[in-house]
């Protein structure tokens, strides 16, 4: 079955295991009426950085969308490997720490090359999201189309309940979907996936569990807080308010053990079953007291966007308050903060461009909500002008078609240490838009 979209090109259903899974009636019918956007930049006034950032990213884009169109797979990484070594001495501790927790250094050909994974691995989503803000920001048509394309493959990860990554896969591109091209199809879709999502909920604990894995009783890790958005989604689409009220018990819960002090995040608190805290610890941070970076970002993010959706001051402070953390304990001096802020700096201790991003586009938006946003505009100005240089930003045609470089992880694991990752891309590009948005 083909099915044609308008201009009369034809698209291929998704295959998986040689049966058509996709509901054409369903999704792609509507999905593939006519799209307009007023809000692209049609007539760039931008500064010469931005543009650049933005040619790099629609031709970096466009050349894996091409590379990959005839699979069923979404660009992930680039492989690397590991000396432990570098592990140790940025763990700083003996490797019979953490040696049965490694991953196998891959083979020297695979070295430098796209790892790619499935549409369940909690990364998927961003590829396709990436296409839609690269679209967005150009008003590029062709943009539009991949981002059609590769949204379409996302379809059955709305049947999925494994993770509470759902919550990543969906709303970055099926979201941006429903964003940017409203209708029934598309909002069934975060609708069944936000679902989902909900049957992770435990009322007793009052969290969303993380993982199924491991040796933890019920993990919830502060990545979570990134999923909650797809709830906030699904009740502003639906008018139920069962998907809201969800995400705010999950954030309350998480404010209440996952923090610090110094408002540091730990990255996993596991529960018991009474709703007592079991552990807090770290997964792919330094260590169990460390402020692992990414997670530093995932935090004050997901504040931010829960005060968006709910206008909780509490929420607002949490976001506010790691916001400072961050500003005090980010000591690069180019503003992409290394991958721990307690790692020992040394001259090859990898910066985290995916952290960075996430870092600058929460600010970007939490900017808007205090008095003194500016501090929080200016910073994420800095970090932004920084992964736009040619210290992070690719070259056109090079960095097998990741828009960033330097992005870490999970150092403690071995993996993806100092390599290009999608989700990097994905919050740069957001931030971008949330940045010449509120130049206008």
């Amino acid at each position: 079955m083909e099915v044609c979209r308008n201009g009369g090109q034809k698209i291929k259903p998704y295959i998986c295991n040689n049966k058509i899974i996709i509901n054409m009636r369903t999704v792609l019918n509507l999905f593939f009426s006519g799209i307009l956007i007023t809000a692209c930049q049609s007539v760039s006034n931008n500064d010469e950085w931005v543009d650049k950032a933005l040619d790099v990213a629609s031709c970096q884009l466009k050349l894996t969308a091409n590379e990959l169109k005839d699979s069923t797979v979404m660009p992930r990484s680039l492989w690397t490997g590991y000396d432990v070594a570098f592990l140790e001495s940025q763990l700083e501790r003996d490797a019979s720490t953490f040696a049965d927790s490694l991953w196998a250094n891959p083979p020297k050909e695979k070295l430098r090359t796209r790892r790619n994974c499935s549409i369940y691995d909690w990364t998927s989503g961003f590829f396709p999201g990436s296409l839609w803000y690269a679209y967005e920001l150009t008003g590029d048509e062709s943009l539009k189309a991949e981002a059609i394309e590769y949204t379409n493959r996302m379809f059955p990860v709305s049947k999925y309940k494994d993770n509470h990554d759902i919550g990543f896969m969906i709303n970055c591109s099926y979201g941006n979907a429903m964003r940017l091209a409203p209708n029934d199809s598309i909002m069934n879709v975060i609708v069944e996936t936000a679902e989902n999502l909900c049957s992770r909920f435990n009322v007793q604990i009052g969290c969303i569990r993380s993982w199924d894995f491991g040796h933890w009783n019920y993990p919830v890790i502060i990545d979570n807080m990134m999923n909650l958005d797809l709830l906030f989604n699904a009740t502003n689409l639906t008018g139920d308010e069962k998907y809201k009220q969800i995400a705010v018990r999950h954030a309350y819960t998480t404010m209440k053990h996952h923090f610090r002090q110094d408002f540091t995040s730990y990255h996993v608190v596991s529960y018991n079953n009474d709703g007592s805290v079991e552990s807090q610890g770290t997964h792919q941070g330094k260590n169990d007291d460390s402020a692992w970076a990414r997670g530093q970002g995932w935090a004050v993010y997901g504040y931010t966007s829960c005060y968006r959706e709910t206008k909780d001051v509490k929420f607002l402070e949490v976001a506010i308050n790691v916001a400072e953390m961050i500003m005090k304990r980010n000591i690069a001096s180019d503003k992409v903060c290394y991958w721990d802020f307690d790692a020992p700096v040394k001259k090859d201790t990898p910066h985290d461009a995916s952290a960075a991003a996430v870092i600058a586009s929460a600010f970007l938006e939490l900017s808007t909500y205090v008095e003194d946003g500016g501090r929080y505009f200016d910073y994420a100005e800095e970090i932004l002008k920084s992964l736009s240089s040619n210290d992070y930003l690719s070259e056109k045609g090079d960095n097998k078609g990741f828009v960033l470089m330097h992005s870490v992880g999970s150092l403690p694991h071995g993996s993806e240490i100092d390599t290009p990752i999608n989700y990097a891309d994905y919050y740069y590009l957001e931030a971008l838009k949330r940045y010449l948005d509120l130049k206008k």
